[in-house]
C-alpha cells in the first residue's frame, strides 16, 4: 500500500516537474518573441506585454544575456527615475543559412539573428541538376566558413526553399534530365552536409515567412503573398502566421483558373501561372527579338524593351485583378503582397495596372504592396525558418524539420 502511494506520488511529482519545465520554456519564448518584435524594449515593458512578473522577466532575461542571445543596447533617458536599459537580440547570438533553388537560379545566404544579411552566393543558371545543387551547397558552406561569416556553434540550422514538383511541372525549356529532381531525396542529401537541423518548405511559404519576420508582416497581419519567380507561387498569412491548408498549398495563386482571351489558348480556362511568370515574360521578349535571359537583363532594358514589358503587364493585370477579387471574397486579407525576382520597377508598374483594373470594376479589394524582401525573398525566408524555430517565433513550424518537396514520385 505504501509502495503504491509512493509510486503515485512520484508520478505526480514528475508530472508537476514536466509542467514547470514546459511553462518555463513557454515563458522564455514569450520574452524572445517580444524582444524580436518590439526591440529595443525594457524589462518593465516586457513584463507589461507578457503578463509575467518583473522578477520572472528578470530571471529569463538574465539567462538569455548569459547565453548571448540578447544584449543590453542602451539606456533610455528622458523619463523620471533610473534610466531604463533597453534590450535587443544580439546579432552575434544566432546565425542561419537559407537557400533557394529554382528552375533558373540558386541563391544561398547567411543572416544573423536580427535578419541582417551577412553573406550571399548566387548562381544564375537554368535547370541546375540535383547533384550540381548539392555540390554548389557544399561549396557555399565552405566559402561561408572560410570567410568566417557565422559562428559554427551558433548556427541555428539550414533552411531550403524549393518549389514543389520541381522536376515535374512543364516549363519553357524544360530538359529531360531535370526529371531527376522527381526521385531525388533532397533532405537526405542536405543533412549529409551538416550536423545542424535542416528545414524545408516550398518557395512561396518561405518567402511569406521572411516577409512576416523582416518585412511588411510587422505592420500587416493578414495578407496573401504572390511570388513572381520563374513560375508564380504564393502563400496565405492570417493573424501573423501562415495558413498552409491540408497540403501546404494555401495561397498558390498560380493554379487559379482564368479565361485566356488571346494566344494559342484563346477561349480556354487555364491556370494563371500559364499566363504570368518570369519565364513567360522572358520568353515573350525573346519572341519579340530581344536578347533577354535573366532578371538583371530585364532591369537594363531600353525604352523599346520596357514598352513591350508594359504592354504584357497590362494584359496580365486584368486576370491578376480577377484573381485578387476571388481571393478577397474567400480570404478577406488586408493586403496582397507581391515579391520575387521580377524587378521592383515592374512589380510597381504591375500593381498600378492591377489597382486600375480593380477600380474600374468597383470591386472591394485589399491594398496592393511590393514586398519589402523582394529579389532574394525565398532565400531570406528559408534562412528565417531555422531562426523562427530556435527562437520560438509564431512563424515556426516543426513540420519543416521533416518536410520534403511534394512530388508524384517517392524520393529515394
Amino acid at each position: 500500500m505504501v509502495s503504491n502511494h509512493c509510486s503515485a506520488r512520484g508520478r505526480q511529482l514528475r508530472h508537476l516537474g514536466s509542467n514547470i519545465e514546459l511553462a518555463a520554456s513557454q515563458n522564455r519564448e514569450v520574452i524572445l518573441r517580444a524582444i524580436h518584435r518590439h526591440a529595443p524594449i525594457s524589462r518593465t515593458e516586457l513584463a507589461r506585454q507578457s503578463g509575467l512578473t518583473k522578477q520572472a522577466v528578470t530571471r529569463i532575461v538574465d539567462r538569455l544575456l548569459d547565453e548571448g542571445l540578447v544584449m543590453e543596447a542602451r539606456r533610455r533617458h528622458g523619463l523620471r527615475g533610473q534610466p531604463a536599459i533597453e534590450l535587443e537580440l544580439n546579432p552575434e547570438g544566432l546565425f542561419s543559412i537559407g537557400a533557394n533553388i529554382d528552375r533558373d537560379h540558386l541563391t544561398v545566404v547567411v543572416i544573423d539573428s536580427t535578419g541582417a544579411l551577412r553573406g550571399r552566393i548566387h548562381h544564375e543558371r537554368r535547370f541546375i541538376l540535383p547533384h550540381e545543387f548539392i555540390e554548389l551547397m557544399r561549396e557555399a558552406l565552405s566559402t561561408f566558413r572560410r570567410r568566417r561569416l557565422f559562428d559554427e556553434g551558433r548556427l541555428a540550422g539550414i533552411g531550403l526553399a524549393i518549389p514543389d514538383w520541381l522536376g515535374e511541372v512543364p516549363v519553357i525549356g524544360f530538359p529531360d534530365a531535370y526529371r531527376a529532381w522527381r526521385s531525388f531525396n533532397v533532405r537526405e542529401a542536405l543533412e549529409s552536409l551538416t550536423d545542424v537541423p535542416v528545414l524545408i518548405d516550398n518557395d512561396g511559404n518561405a518567402a511569406a515567412t521572411g516577409e512576416i519576420e523582416y518585412g511588411l508582416g510587422k505592420e500587416i497581419r493578414n495578407f496573401v503573398y504572390v511570388l513572381a519567380n520563374a513560375c508564380v507561387g504564393g502563400a496565405t498569412v492570417i493573424d501573423g502566421a501562415r495558413h498552409k491548408g491540408r497540403g501546404g498549398l494555401s495561397g498558390e495563386i498560380g493554379w487559379l483558373p482564368v479565361l485566356f482571351e488571346e494566344g494559342p489558348h484563346e477561349g480556354q480556362v487555364r491556370p494563371l501561372g500559364e499566363m504570368f511568370s518570369l519565364f513567360i515574360l522572358i520568353n515573350h521578349l525573346q519572341k519579340n527579338g530581344l536578347r533577354v535571359e535573366t532578371p538583371d537583363d530585364l532591369a537594363h532594358l531600353d525604352l523599346h524593351g520596357r514598352s513591350i514589358v508594359s504592354s504584357w503587364l497590362k494584359r496580365c493585370s486584368a486576370k491578376i485583378a480577377e484573381a485578387v477579387s476571388s481571393i478577397a471574397m474567400l480570404v478577406d486579407p488586408e493586403s496582397i503582397v507581391v515579391g520575387g525576382r521580377l524587378p521592383a520597377r515592374f512589380i510597381d508598374e504591375l500593381l498600378v495596372y492591377v489597382h486600375g483594373e480593380l477600380a474600374r470594376s468597383a470591386t472591394h479589394a485589399p491594398s496592393l504592396h511590393r514586398a519589402a524582401c523582394s529579389q532574394d525573398a525565398a532565400a531570406l525566408g528559408a534562412a528565417a525558418m531555422p531562426l523562427a524555430y530556435t527562437l520560438g517565433l509564431p512563424s515556426a513550424e516543426k513540420s519543416q524539420l521533416v518536410r520534403v518537396p511534394l512530388s508524384s514520385v517517392v524520393a529515394v
